[in-house]
């Protein structure tokens, strides 16, 4: 049995595109840290992601080999973790700092499994192509960026602006399965897929 602690839909299809059999339980976590690396962030708040949920259902029902997987995305310019942008006009300055220019993104994951949760995380590096300002308005105004790390997903209308990467696709959608496959390998001794 596999649990995803996440309400992103980008991840639950990924894992279901493997043909992983989950069930979804949101995590309900504060994501304020600390931690100033990014791969330690990421990390850091996948595993509270991951345990938080563990510890919920632990009160329900046996976790007794029962593996949950979390994850946490973050974009990087000149040192800034960009989340989720808080309003429309943070999501405008985010998107007018990745114009032109490139960023890294980074993907923690976790999997946790009898209350413990293991950790790793992937970087991508991410091109960018200028960005008209109407452009960048109009992305804004369409509310795709309003919930993702950035302001943007490369899944949808921003591709346009995407020049190129370097490193896991997915790991810029949000889940990247590679180094969750080696992750959940090496916690259970089971393939994901």
């Amino acid at each position: 049995m596999i649990i995803l602690a996440s309400a992103s839909p980008r991840r639950k299809e990924i894992l279901c595109g493997l043909g992983v059999e989950l069930e979804v339980v949101v995590a309900d976590t504060d994501e304020h840290c600390e931690q100033s690396d990014p791969q330690q962030f990421t990390e850091e708040l996948a595993r509270r992601k991951g345990l938080a949920v563990y510890e919920k259902l632990k009160r329900e029902r046996d976790m007794s080999g029962v593996a949950v997987i979390s994850a946490d995305t973050v974009v990087c310019l000149d040192g800034e973790i960009l989340g989720k942008p808080r309003d429309k006009a943070d999501a405008e300055r985010m998107i007018r700092g990745l114009s032109g220019r490139a960023h890294t993104v980074i993907s923690g994951v976790a999997v946790t499994v009898d209350g413990v949760a293991r950790s790793a995380s992937s970087v991508t590096s991410v091109r960018v192509a200028r960005i008209p300002e109407e452009e960048i308005k109009k992305y804004v105004e369409s509310g795709e960026p309003m919930d993702k790390a950035g302001a943007y997903g490369i899944q949808g209308r921003f591709s346009l602006w995407v020049e190129g990467i370097d490193g896991c696709y997915f790991s810029v959608v949000g889940l990247p399965v590679n180094t969750l496959a080696e992750l959940y390998f090496e916690v259970t001794g089971k393939r994901l897929a």
